[in-house]
């Protein structure tokens, strides 16, 4: 057995939650040379590189796969935000079981497959940390009533926004999963009482942005980096933790072509059966606007990342019998759409690969 002394530099596993227009972009955007997955569409107005809004769950992870096979080019990939993906992945979970919404699953059974699901998304997140790219996930904060089993009564506390029903297990599994996790907020330094209100309304003064790095009965936050309980919203007091990260974390050679490893999904009730193939990712270019628009943008997005043409969709489609030959892919049933091609799209790409080898000219 080999034993292994000291501290082990790694890169880092960061949540930053706050309400709404706070400035955890901004403070993400800081991080070592970062690059945004973009879920909610609110990074316009910063000047960071980005990857295109993903439009199902398929694509997300397709992305985090292309962002691991970039040989270091990135060090930093940013989730914005983790509970905006948390409903790309209930969407994906409710079209994988025929299910309209995750209340339709019964005795709780869709939110623990949602666990199950973004469980295995956190596992392939980690896998970029392995290859020394920090993953930073955003998230907004929700206030809930919470009680102490020791305690009498209940008080307000904020927590990660993973749905209320939802947070009692996903929001524990992103926390657990972190290596920090931090609350910003408006930090009011004094209330004042207004006598002229009727009722004598008490009203919070200050509006100090500050970042709380340790575990509040009013707030979750955690660190292992020895920060201060409480500082100011600036990058550089936590800077120093990701300073000596360069020297120490492997860097993975760059691939030779833009594929990336196939995304492993469950299976599909209407599951294509060829075996995957890795699907090509271009993520940076869009070319959407090639295809008829009236396509659910979910499937358009994969198939323009993917160079895949509308034909070659009818040609797999009419080979599985699901619809004849020249069937408009927008007359498709947004269930098959939903929990077929984009469901189990790996399959369906590996499909069209074997289309394309028997063609003639190849």
């Amino acid at each position: 057995m080999q034993v292994i002394s000291g501290k082990i530099e790694k890169a880092k596993k960061v949540v930053l939650y706050g309400p709404e227009g706070i400035g955890k972009s901004s403070l993400a955007a800081q991080f070592p040379n970062p690059i945004f997955i973009d879920t909610e569409g609110s990074t316009t107005e910063l000047d960071v590189n980005r990857l295109p809004k993903p439009s199902s769950w398929t694509m997300l992870q397709q992305q985090v796969e292309w962002v691991k096979h970039q040989g270091g080019l990135y060090k930093t990939l940013i989730i914005d935000t983790v509970d905006w993906a948390e409903m790309l992945c209930t969407e994906f979970v409710c079209a994988e079981h025929n299910k309209k919404g995750v209340e339709d699953f019964g005795y709780g059974n869709g939110y623990v497959y949602v666990k199950e699901e973004l469980g295995r998304f956190l596992n392939k997140l980690s896998d970029l940390i392995e290859v020394g790219i920090n993953v930073v996930l955003t998230a907004h904060s929700q206030i809930v009533k919470f009680e102490q089993p020791d305690e009498m009564g209940s008080y307000d506390r904020y927590q990660l926004k993973l749905g209320k029903k939802t947070s009692s297990q996903t929001a524990p599994l992103v926390k657990e999963w972190a290596d920090m996790v931090l609350f910003i907020n408006y930090k009011t330094y004094s209330v004042a009482v207004d006598d002229k209100a009727k009722n004598k309304k008490h009203k919070g003064q200050g509006g100090v942005r500050t970042v709380f790095a340790t575990h509040h009965p009013a707030w979750d936050a955690k660190n292992r980096h020895g920060l201060p309980d409480e500082f100011p919203l600036d990058y550089g007091q936590i800077a120093h933790i990701f300073n000596n990260q360069a020297q120490t974390q492997p860097v993975v050679p760059p691939q030779t072509t833009t594929q990336t490893a196939p995304v492993q999904e469950q299976p599909v009730s209407q599951s294509i059966a060829p075996p995957p193939q890795e699907p090509v990712t271009q993520p940076v270019t869009n070319n959407a606007t090639s295809l008829d628009p009236s396509i659910p943008q979910s499937l358009r997005d994969l198939m323009s990342q993917n160079g895949v043409s509308e034909e070659e969709i009818q040609v797999v489609v009419s080979q599985k019998g699901y619809y004849p030959m020249g069937t408009p892919i927008a007359n498709y049933d947004p269930g098959f759409v939903n929990g077929v091609l984009v469901g189990a799209w790996v399959q369906v790409f590996g499909m069209v690969q074997d289309f394309r080898k028997n063609l003639p000219f190849n």
